[in-house]
C-alpha cells in the first residue's frame, strides 16, 4: 500500500470523520495507520509527545487536557466539556484520581460532555454523558471549543470532598494583587463567590451541602491547592484562620518575603515546600533565613507533612502558644 494520500488542510490535526467525509475524504482514507481514533466518530493526525510532569497532579490533568481536546470535534452546537473535563481546561486544580494507591494514567479517564435540553446524550466509550442543568452556561474557548463556564463547572462538581471544591475555588476566585513579585497583578479572577453561589442556587445541585459548606471556605488570596487544604486542616482543627500570601517587611520598611500562610501578630509563616520548589531550593533557603532572622518562626511543610494533618495542626498550635 502506498504513501496516504494528504488530507485537506482544513481539516486541522483531529477531526470528526462527519467533517472529513464532508470535505471529500473517502472512509478507505480514514481507515489507513497514519490516523489515530481516540474516540468513535474521532480521528488525529498529529504525532503527539509524551507526558511527561514531575508533579503527578499535572501529568494527570495535562492528560485529562489532550484527551478532551482530541473529543472536542465530535461536540454538536448543543453540547459542552464540563465538569472535570473543563476544569483540566481552565488550567484549575483537580483531586488526583488513584487506583491501589497508584495516580491512573489521565489518559484512561473519561471525557465529561454535557447536552442541553432535549437532544440525545452521548453515548460512545470513554465518555461520561450529563444533561446540562437548565441554568448551566458554557463559553467559546480556544480553538473554537465550548466549555463549561468557571462558576457552572464547580457547581457540577458536588460529590467532590469538601477540600476540593475550596481548593478549586479558592483557584477561580483569586485575586491578583500587585506587591513585590507578585505577576499579572489586576488580571480579573476567573470567577467570584457571588457568581459561584449563584449558579449553585440556580436549581437543584448534586452535594449540594458540600457545595454551600466549600463555599463559606473560599478565598481570594490562595496561590495554589495544597495551601487551601493547609488552611482547611487548620480551621476545622479550631485554629484561628491564618491570613493568606502576607507580604513581611522589616522594620526599616524593605521587603523580606510573601509567606504562603501567616500568623503575623505572633510572626507565624507556614511555608508549603512542594517537589515543584527544586529548581529555586537556593533561593528558598534565603527567603527562609531572611524570615527568621526578622524574628519570625517558620513551619516548613512537605509532601510527607501534608498527608499527616493532625501532625501538622499540632506543629502550627505549638508554634502559636495555643
Amino acid at each position: 500500500m502506498g504513501r496516504p494520500r494528504p488530507l485537506p488542510e482544513g481539516l486541522g490535526p483531529r477531526f470528526s470523520v462527519q467533517d472529513a467525509v464532508a470535505s471529500g475524504v473517502g472512509r478507505s482514507r480514514l481507515r489507513r495507520s497514519d490516523l489515530e481514533t481516540p474516540f468513535r466518530g474521532v480521528r488525529n493526525a498529529e504525532r503527539l509527545a509524551p507526558l511527561v510532569d514531575d508533579d503527578v497532579y499535572e501529568r494527570q490533568a495535562k492528560a485529562r487536557r489532550r484527551r478532551a481536546k482530541m473529543y472536542a470535534p465530535r461536540l454538536r452546537p448543543d453540547q459542552f466539556l464540563s465538569h472535570e473535563s473543563a476544569v483540566a481546561l481552565l488550567g484549575a486544580p483537580l483531586p488526583l484520581v488513584t487506583h491501589r494507591d497508584r495516580a491512573v494514567d489521565g489518559l484512561t479517564l473519561d471525557v465529561h460532555v454535557s447536552t442541553e435540553g432535549a437532544g440525545a446524550l452521548v453515548r460512545v466509550a470513554g465518555v461520561k454523558a450529563h444533561r446540562a442543568h437548565s441554568t448551566s452556561s458554557a463559553f467559546t474557548g480556544p480553538g473554537g471549543v465550548r466549555v463549561a463556564t468557571p462558576a457552572t463547572a464547580w457547581a457540577q462538581l458536588g460529590a467532590w470532598d469538601v477540600m476540593d471544591l475550596v481548593a478549586l475555588g479558592d483557584h477561580l476566585c483569586r485575586v491578583w494583587r500587585a506587591g513585590p513579585g507578585r505577576p499579572d497583578a489586576g488580571r480579573p479572577p476567573l470567577a467570584t463567590r457571588d457568581e459561584l453561589r449563584m449558579t449553585m442556587n440556580a436549581g437543584r445541585r448534586t452535594g449540594v451541602g458540600r457545595l454551600r459548606e466549600a463555599l463559606e471556605l473560599i478565598r481570594e488570596d490562595s496561590w495554589s491547592p495544597r495551601e487551601s487544604k493547609v488552611r482547611c486542616h487548620l480551621v476545622a482543627a479550631g485554629l484561628p484562620e491564618p491570613q493568606l500570601n502576607y507580604d513581611v517587611y522589616d522594620a526599616r520598611g524593605g521587603f523580606v518575603a510573601c509567606v504562603d500562610l501567616a500568623y503575623p501578630a505572633q510572626k507565624v509563616a507556614i511555608e508549603y515546600q512542594s517537589l515543584l520548589h527544586t529548581d529555586r531550593y537556593a533561593a528558598d533557603v534565603e527567603r527562609l533565613a531572611a524570615l527568621r532572622d526578622a524574628g519570625w518562626t517558620v513551619i516548613e511543610i512537605s509532601a510527607a507533612l501534608f498527608t499527616r494533618p493532625r501532625v501538622l495542626v499540632e506543629r502550627v498550635r505549638r508554634a502559636l502558644g495555643a
